[in-house]
């Protein structure tokens, strides 16, 4: 019996056929019974809030609504979000945020969007597992200086999974078939087990053949998808005590990296057939897999003061195996280069808040962060049989003490302080080695690049606001809020400053036609420092960050949400125009393929590996917009709800996404470092009886080839999802 067979037998013991059932937990932005707009709750600044009052730019998707846009994975949160990219590069997703977030791979870089599942940070690697069981995602835009804190210059993006729940036994379970070979299953049962104390357990297994036939020697499966995942909490409630565990883990398996040549670059005459042909000359593989725990315990006193803490654990692994120039160049030039990649991280954290009731003209948040990250990475590279070995290591401590209070000057107007101080650590070791195991070097390598080195550095971050409610339905706001990124080390000889923005924004929400629409319209300045990005450091050959540059970045951004009795909309549009400062670099993609090696002393010709003369590659630019930031996305979609009067609907909707070209890499090719815009069609058509739905979906409707990423350091793109249909079948119980 498969493993999908097997899991779908298992689930037929807790249930049939279904999906989540939680729109009574955070009511969906779509369809009511009244035939009007329910309010959207979210939990990002610790409290339970309606959307409309928080004066932040925000999307909140609840499980309703991730399932009418389509939305699975992190990377499709850019078509149901403004202003968001997610672009692939390989061991990261780059997600950025009005242009603001990761520009770099390297593990001495931080994310500047900061991302978390179930209030806990998430490292950047480890970020393409599947969503399932989910009760929200909140996507917040903009610095978020004081309650996110550090690693949050672009904004938050916050993934909750669904808690105990202790007065029902309830839950869903749901199977789907599609093209590719493509099966699904998934579920949640959720038991209350006495009346203070419930569990919940939810699993999926998802898997789909390749998107690409391997033209080369070992048919690789290079794109694959088989992925497995599970999840148990405990809700323990005890009066005005609560107690909340959860243990979550993930293996996905791929086949390797699905790329080709950039145009434009070394390989690019080593391209095959068309962007569903690969040709790699070695066998490929790659798996990720992900532990996460968390221990949230809350306390109310008599006052209503809540006391919080959140206690988490994880540990992320990528295990893969890539022919870095994807093509089968060695054949023909001698120029293959294995990769062999490994990247473990474990992260140890712990919050603690003080939280005021609301009930008074003043209320406020106290909170302290303690958080601890091991790092190691072991990259083996071999080119025509020899090797060259990358190991970093290295460890981050990060601390933060944070206040935000809210001050009600007038029945309508609010000021609003926030401050938060934070003291960021690291320490590394490691070493770029090479011709370990060749008799005329030592036995260990060549050691050609020293890596150790060690940064600290302190910061202020912070909010400042006036919000206007003039009355129940309008929020006027403005701020001016600073983040910041921390800094760090490339190598012994190679430090780098943290980036430092500051957002000045003002914006407007509504609630109008007596609750059918809903608006949300931000215009925002950014003044950004040190921008960081990862560029190749003549001293050791290697890649290494770097702050490239300052600039600006302003915008608009809009939402709007309309019920209409059975019909329903929504759309957003976001306008981002940046402007980076000019920077003089190696231009990498310009560079010969294999391992060059450091810069040769003065004097001495090239001999890679052993050394390269980087004099001619140097190239300045005199600036461009920000990486990753498109200057238009806009998404929109529509349904219309057929009732049959015998508690049987169904229900068709159409979305449409856009996101503008964007550009990866500093030198500012049209050609090469340039990644065209595309708009994406997905589709569904649902049918519901009672509890039972049957869902009809289809993707990439125009099947659009468009590529979605690049990876800069092997000078390869990566390949967005052909059309991909299929059907869901589930039952809520």
């Amino acid at each position: 019996m498969s493993s999908v067979a097997r899991f779908c037998c298992g689930f037929a013991f807790i249930a049939a056929l279904g999906r989540p059932a939680i729109a009574q937990t955070v009511p969906q932005a779509g369809a009511s019974d009244a035939g009007v707009l329910q309010e959207i709750v979210v939990t990002a600044q610790r409290r339970v809030e309606n959307l409309q009052d928080v004066p932040i730019a925000a999307t909140a998707l609840d499980a309703n609504a991730l399932e009418s846009k389509v939305v699975v994975q992190l990377a499709d949160l850019q078509s149901a979000a403004p202003s968001l990219s997610i672009t692939n590069a390989g061991q990261t997703q780059s997600v950025n945020i009005r242009g603001i977030g990761l520009a770099s791979n390297s593990p001495n870089a931080t994310a500047g969007v900061a991302t978390y599942v179930d209030g806990l940070f998430q490292p950047p690697i480890v970020q393409f597992n599947s969503f399932y069981d989910l009760q929200s995602i909140e996507v917040l835009r903009g610095p978020q200086g004081t309650l996110v804190g550090t690693n949050s210059t672009g904004g938050a993006i916050f993934i909750n999974s669904n808690d105990p729940e202790l007065d029902a036994t309830e839950g869903y379970a749901q199977v789907g078939f599609g093209n590719f070979e493509a099966m699904e299953a998934e579920g949640a049962l959720n038991v209350p087990l006495a009346d203070t104390l419930a569990v919940r357990v939810a699993g999926f297994h998802r898997r789909r053949d390749s998107f690409y036939d391997d033209a080369g020697p070992f048919d690789n499966e290079a794109g694959k998808l088989d992925e497995t995942g599970g999840r148990i909490g405990l809700l323990w409630e005890l009066g005005s005590f609560s107690a909340l565990a959860k243990l979550q883990m993930n293996d996905q398996q791929t086949g390797g990296y699905a790329y080709r040549p950039i145009r434009g670059t070394a390989f690019e005459g080593y391209r095959v057939g068309d962007i569903r042909t690969l040709s790699f000359d070695i066998p490929t593989s790659h798996r990720e897999r992900a532990l996460i725990g968390s221990l949230e315990l809350n306390q109310e006193f008599e006052n209503g003061v809540v006391l919080r803490s959140l206690s988490g654990y994880q540990h992320k692994r990528i295990f893969s195996v890539d022919d870095i120039d994807g093509s089968a160049a060695s054949v023909i030039a001698g120029g293959d280069l294995q990769w062999d990649y490994f990247a473990g991280e474990k992260q140890y954290s712990q919050e603690f808040n003080l939280i005021s009731p609301t009930n008074s003209a003043f209320d406020w948040i106290l909170g302290a962060y303690y958080q601890r990250n091991e790092i190691d990475v072991e990259i083996h590279e071999t080119q025509a049989g020899f090797p060259q070995d990358i190991l970093p290591q290295n460890e981050r401590t990060t601390v933060g003490l944070f206040a935000q209070g809210n001050i009600q000057l007038t029945d309508t107007l609010e000021l609003q302080l926030g401050a938060r101080y934070s003291r960021y650590e690291v320490e590394g070791s490691g070493a770029v080695l090479i011709g370990a195991g060749i008799p005329t070097f030592p036995p260990g390598g060549l050691q050609v690049a020293d890596l150790s080195g060690g940064y600290s550095e302190n910061q202020g971050t912070g909010k400042i606001a006036l919000n206007w409610k003039f009355n129940d339905d309008n929020l006027l706001y403005v701020f001016a809020a600073r983040g910041y990124k921390p800094g760090g080390f490339n190598s012994v000889d190679s430090r780098f400053d943290p980036e430092i923005v500051w957002n000045y924004e003002a914006g407007w929400k509504s609630t109008l036609l007596a609750g059918q629409l809903r608006t949300q319209l931000a215009f925002f300045y950014n003044d950004y420092s040190d921008f960081q990005f990862d560029v190749l450091e003549p001293v050791t050959g290697q890649g290494g960050i770097t702050n490239v540059s300052s600039g600006t970045i302003h915008g608009v951004e809009t939402q709007l949400e309309g019920q209409f009795g059975a019909f329903a909309f929504d759309a957003a549009l976001a306008y981002v125009d940046s402007d980076l400062d000019g920077f003089t670099f190696v231009n990498e993609r310009a560079l010969p393929p294999g391992n060059l090696g450091p810069q040769c002393p003065v004097g001495v010709p090239s001999n890679p590996p052993l050394c390269f003369d980087y004099a001619s590659f140097v190239m300045t630019t005199s600036g461009g917009p920000n990486l990753y930031s498109p200057e238009w996305t806009y998404n929109v979609g529509a349904e219309y709800t057929i009732d049959f009067g015998t508690d049987a609907t169904i229900t068709p909707r159409v979305n449409y996404a856009y996101v503008d070209s964007r550009y990866t890499y500093i030198a500012y090719s049209p050609m090469s470092d340039r990644i065209e815009g595309y708009g994406l069609v997905s589709a569904l058509l649902t049918f519901r009886k009672g509890d039972w739905h049957v869902t009809a979906y289809g993707t990439n409707l125009a099947d659009k080839d468009y590529v979605s990423g690049h990876a800069s350091a092997s000078r390869n793109e990566f390949y967005g999802p052909p059309r991909e249909y299929g059907l869901r079948v589930g039952l809520d119980f």
